[in-house]
């Protein structure tokens, strides 16, 4: 019989006969390791790097579109502004004008200076047309006056103001020369409810009753005139002393606020 060997490890056992040494246990990777950290890091620096370049190639393409817009809102800015001064000035020249022409010591002076004025708007015209009119009829002149007025009355680009002040004053002017029915029918036609000088056609209205005997109907109007809310201090006194002259005795007016 053979004897075992005293140094050798058991059979099967690790460093004996027949013992397999068993392969490591490979390690799974969970996404969670320093690996996978550097990952990411490399890829949100080339995402950005794309970004980057991307918006380089859009601003590069597109840029000059931002910067036209720039100069074009800088510029309609600058333009208004000029254009503001350019107005401004222009009034200014009117104005002094004006002031100059209507500082000469008599109406016939006065006239030809205003008519050596040129305006440059609608508006400058206008006023230069009523002030020439006014002119007209101090140095005796109604006729031009009037055809100036009634000119300037017909003018229908002009705002109605304009227009209404115009055809006002040249009806006073024709006081004693146009007949009384055609009169009341064009103070009947400013006296209109929203025109700008319904309670000055009023006034004149009641005038004309009062020429042609019909004291109910001046008085009437007086009244109405008289109580309006947009009536001015001026005209509500005048009204009120119209009344009184005609007999009647108006009672206190109501303290107006404000």
């Amino acid at each position: 019989m053979r004897k075992k060997n005293a140094g050798s490890p058991p059979l099967g056992l690790p460093g004996g006969p027949g013992y397999e040494r068993p392969e490591p246990e490979k390690v799974r990777t969970t996404g969670q390791g320093p690996g996978m950290s550097d990952t990411d890091s490399f890829i949100d620096e080339v995402t950005e790097e794309v970004r980057r370049d991307r918006m380089f190639l859009l601003l590069k393409r597109w840029g000059w579109i931002g910067g036209l817009a720039v100069v074009a809102i800088v510029g309609g800015a600058a333009w208004n502004e000029y254009s503001k001064a350019q107005a401004t000035a222009k009034a200014q020249g009117l104005g002094d004008a004006v002031i100059a022409a209507l500082s000469a010591n008599d109406a016939a002076a006065r006239a030809e200076a205003l008519g050596a004025i040129t305006p440059d708007s609608t508006g400058g015209a206008a006023v230069l047309a009523l002030l020439t009119a006014a002119a007209d009829s101090g140095k005796g002149d109604t006729a031009a006056a009037v055809a100036r007025l009634e000119t300037l009355a017909a003018q229908g680009d002009l705002p109605p103001v304009y227009r209404q002040i115009a055809a006002f004053k040249a009806l006073l002017l024709q006081a004693d020369t146009l007949p009384v029915s055609d009169r009341r029918q064009q103070f009947e036609a400013l006296a209109q409810p929203g025109a700008p000088l319904r309670l000055l056609a009023l006034e004149q209205l009641a005038l004309i009753d009062i020429a042609e005997g019909d004291t109910e109907a001046a008085l009437a109007r007086l009244q109405s005139i008289r109580e309006d809310a947009e009536v001015s201090t001026d005209l509500q006194q005048r009204a009120t002393q119209l009344m009184v002259a005609l007999g009647a005795d108006p009672a206190p007016l109501p303290s107006r606020q404000g």
